[in-house]
């Protein structure tokens, strides 16, 4: 008989020993196996969309405590996030931690983006100097000198309108993009966006003609920029005739690449609205929805919508904008953005269309996607009072007529400017709220308000719907304490009124602090420019930290920048929204040309109760 003996742990210790080994072994591999970083990676470029770079930089701290070193792919990212967000700082920063020996490296497509950054941030000197070291192979990570390196550079000073930087660069190192000895469609494009952004489209069309006589044959992108060129320069004859051989171009070869695009048809629907051509612009919508393998997309119907809008199709622009709120019930993709909203919004507001506006107002928040910025915030609330004001009013009154205005809306429209002044602190002098009076004629009120507030030389034009609500309260009653500008128009363009440069007397970015330092006891800021003249940035009193280190290691780059046709307006909003201390006035893109500071828009400003003949206006 068999004998059953009593279960004893004595046996139970070698099966578990086995057991933990065997755990052990199974675990022991994992310690020397890479971390999978593709979530990681992931995660940046989602937040680099968003301009999280904050978040990104915590997450990459905790990934390193978490992994230790880093692959090149994940770091690379991370150096796109800064440039994408505008960071060359910290760009820098992270490019140094990359080229330790002990870190993961880098490699062409870090210099690539490290140059891109260098370039929108207006750095030549420091992106040239990088291109040296990668020339005579003194570079971190060996890398080779290539297209795609020169590509980032040339395509950043190219968005900038710097063509007399990108031809030295092409100068230098054009032999990379050129094919057979001659210039690529690649440059050619690229020239042709430059000549764009610098303000002088009708040279594209000349280039144009360059390529033909080489030989080159024009991709659907050259035509795609020749149309851009032609709607700015307002040529939509040429446009429409390149969009035609694009399309004969696609029959002919059958090739998906020569099919216009979303981008073809956008263009043309910003000249045909422009123009305010609605049986154009019906007949692009129609050939759009014609099109079986063209998906439209969001920026599509934004640029059908603002069509509409200019040519005078409310009903047209609705209908489209139900369509799309229709549509990305299915796709949320094709959600509107809050701008359209204001689009919408702006013309219905002049209409005095309260209950449309109202809505629209309403449902912006919870159906628009992106985010909605305290700019258009603003404007909302504005436009919400000025559809409160509008509203069943005549355009064409008298002063006599203020008082017949229906009390109802009226008193709308005083609850949304209280509410605006509340929730806003104040209200611009060039917001919606205060400038879309340039549609009504005032009579009387003309020559009464233009000289009581504004003084005699202040444009018609700028009477508001703020001031129409003070007309109708009394000054007694003002919600402001105004300052304004007696002896000027906000219509004027910045030229008449600026600094010329050499006046501001700019210093080079090379000189050292220790040598110019009296200079910031007299001038709070100064501008800064390169050996070639060019401004590229300003030094304020309180930055001058280093009296041994040079000027452009101190200025904040790059610098406020508007054109010389920018409205006064538009200049002084700059000033005091973004509380800089001065701008720079430039001609033919980047060619600096005068300043204009907060020195001297505080010398212009004067309380209203000091100007002549200021009395209270009793209706």
């Amino acid at each position: 008989m068999h004998q059953i003996h009593a279960l004893s742990p004595q046996p139970l210790k070698p099966l578990l020993s086995v057991l933990s080994r065997r755990r052990w072994l199974n675990k022991t591999p994992s310690l020397h196996k890479p971390p999978n970083l593709k979530r990681l990676t992931f995660r940046v470029v989602q937040l680099t969309r968003r301009r999280q770079l904050h978040q990104i930089v915590e997450e990459i701290k905790i990934a390193k405590r978490r992994y230790g070193k880093l692959n090149t792919i994940v770091m690379n990212a991370v150096l796109e996030a800064c440039v994408h967000c505008g960071d060359i700082d910290l760009a820098l920063k992270f490019f140094d931690d990359m080229s330790q020996p002990e870190s993961c490296g880098v490699d062409n497509v870090t210099y690539g983006t490290l140059l891109k950054g260098l370039g929108e941030s207006r750095r030549i000197d420091e992106a040239f100097q990088i291109l040296e070291a990668v020339e005579k192979g003194a570079a971190v990570g060996s890398p080779k000198l290539s297209a795609p390196l020169i590509c980032g550079l040339l395509n950043a000073l190219i968005e900038a309108g710097d063509l007399r930087r990108a031809n030295g660069l092409l100068a230098r190192y054009g032999f990379l993009l050129r094919e057979g000895g001659n210039p690529s469609v690649l440059l050619y494009n690229l020239l042709m966006k430059g000549h764009i952004n610098a303000g002088s489209p009708e040279v594209v069309l000349t280039l144009h003609e360059e390529m033909l006589d080489l030989g080159l044959e024009p991709d659907r992108l050259t035509y795609n920029t020749l149309i851009f060129a032609c709607v700015k320069s307002e040529k939509l004859d040429i446009a429409m005739s390149f969009y035609k051989q694009l399309k004969e171009k696609a029959q002919k070869y059958s090739y998906d690449n020569f099919h216009p695009d979303v981008f073809t048809y956008t263009m043309l629907l910003e000249g045909f609205g422009h123009a305010k051509d609605l049986p154009s612009v019906l007949k692009i919508v129609f050939e759009m929805k014609s099109c079986q393998n063209l998906f439209i997309d969001r920026t599509a119907f934004t640029a059908i919508v603002g069509a509409l809008l200019n040519c005078g199709s409310i009903k047209g622009a609705l209908c489209v904008f139900g369509e799309i709120v229709k549509r990305s019930g299915a796709n949320p993709k094709l959600r509107p953005k809050p701008h359209l909203y204001v689009s919408m919004m702006r013309k219905l507001a002049a209409r005095g269309d309260y209950i449309m506006v109202k809505n629209l107002h309403k449902r912006m928040w919870p159906d628009s996607a992106g985010t909605i910025s305290l700019a258009v915030q603003e404007e909302a609330d504005h436009l919400l009072m000025e559809a409160a004001l509008n509203d069943g009013q005549v355009l064409d009154f008298c002063i006599h007529d203020l008082q017949l205005m229906g009390p109802i809306m009226v008193n709308v429209a005083i609850d949304k400017l209280t509410d605006i002044i509340t929730k806003w602190k104040g209200i611009s002098w060039r917001s919606r709220g205060s400038m879309v009076c340039n549609r009504y004629k005032y009579n009387k009120i003309k020559s009464k308000l233009n000289y009581l507030i504004f003084g005699c030389q202040f444009s018609i034009f700028s009477l508001a719907v703020a001031v129409r609500i003070e007309a109708l309260l009394g000054f007694t009653k003002s919600m402001f304490s105004p300052y304004l500008l007696p002896q000027i128009s906000p219509d004027e363009p910045i030229e008449n009124l600026m600094m010329p440069f050499e006046e501001a007397r700019p210093l080079q970015g090379t000189t050292v602090l220790q040598k110019v330092v009296m200079r910031f006891f007299r001038d709070p800021v100064v501008p800064i420019i390169d050996d070639w003249g060019s401004c590229v940035g300003l030094l304020h009193r309180e930055d001058c930290t280093e009296l041994n280190a040079p000027l452009s290691a101190m200025m904040r780059s790059p610098p406020p920048c508007v054109a010389a046709t920018t409205s006064i307006g538009h200049v002084v909003d700059l000033i005091l929204e973004k509380r800089y201390k001065m701008v720079v006035v430039v001609k033919h893109g980047s060619r600096a040309v005068g300043v204009f500071t907060s020195e001297q828009l505080s010398k212009l400003v004067a309380p209203v109760s000091e100007l002549p003949g200021a009395r209270t206006l009793c209706l």
